[in-house]
């Protein structure tokens, strides 16, 4: 099993790179965020990698950071999830945008990515929502009460809940606050919650 890859990127292509470690190329498939953050050709990096063995080839994903690879990993623990798709969700969301689409079940994010229709969204929502907060980008596995909740308190149960995500009250409140204003008396828990954790996620 391969853990890592550390030699030059010979080649980037979409989807793919070209990795020579000692004189052998190895070809990595990987989403265009960890394309995006490689050297140059001919430069010198390392990849973190999952190997994917199959009846008629090995495979190799690759991965800048730690916390890609983990979601790769649980993405594609969903059935009808494969390693393409799990990479086609991760060229379109980051860590961070996974949890927070998990959290409030925001499947319009979820579609966004190539090769993810309705069906196959809400069965990663269902699925991958209660470990969401346990991930990379995420807290403490906070969820997101279903019930509604009054107006007045839907500022204090956000910050409440991105607290339990691991997000510091004083960069949460002005966010959170902000888009209250912004939505005015549209607001509700789950709208709030999902487009702060957009705004912190960045």
């Amino acid at each position: 099993m391969i853990a890592f890859l550390c030699g030059l990127v010979i080649q980037v292509e979409l989807g793919s790179c070209v990795v020579d470690v000692n004189g052998v190329g190895y070809l990595v498939a990987a989403s265009t965020r960890t394309l995006s953050a490689l050297p140059n050709p001919p430069e010198k990096a390392r990849l973190l990698i999952e190997t994917v063995v199959r009846e008629d080839a090995i495979l190799l994903y690759g991965f800048t950071e730690s916390a890609e690879r983990e979601w790769f990993r649980l993405l594609t623990s969903v059935q009808g999830v494969g390693a393409k798709v799990a990479l086609g969700i991760l060229s379109t969301l980051s860590p961070g945008e996974l949890v927070a689409a998990l959290m409030v079940s925001d499947k319009a994010s979820l579609i966004r990515a190539p090769g993810v229709g309705g069906r196959l969204a809400e069965r990663i929502l269902t699925e991958l929502r209660d470990r969401a907060g346990k991930m990379p980008g995420g807290g403490g596995g906070v969820v997101v009460p279903a019930m509604a909740t009054p107006v007045g308190g839907i500022e204090a149960d956000a910050l409440m809940a991105l607290a339990g995500l691991g997000f510091r009250r004083a960069e949460a409140a002005p966010v959170v606050r902000r888009i209250m204003d912004t939505l005015g008396p549209a607001a509700t828990l789950d709208t709030v919650l999902r487009d702060s954790l957009k705004d912190l996620a960045r």
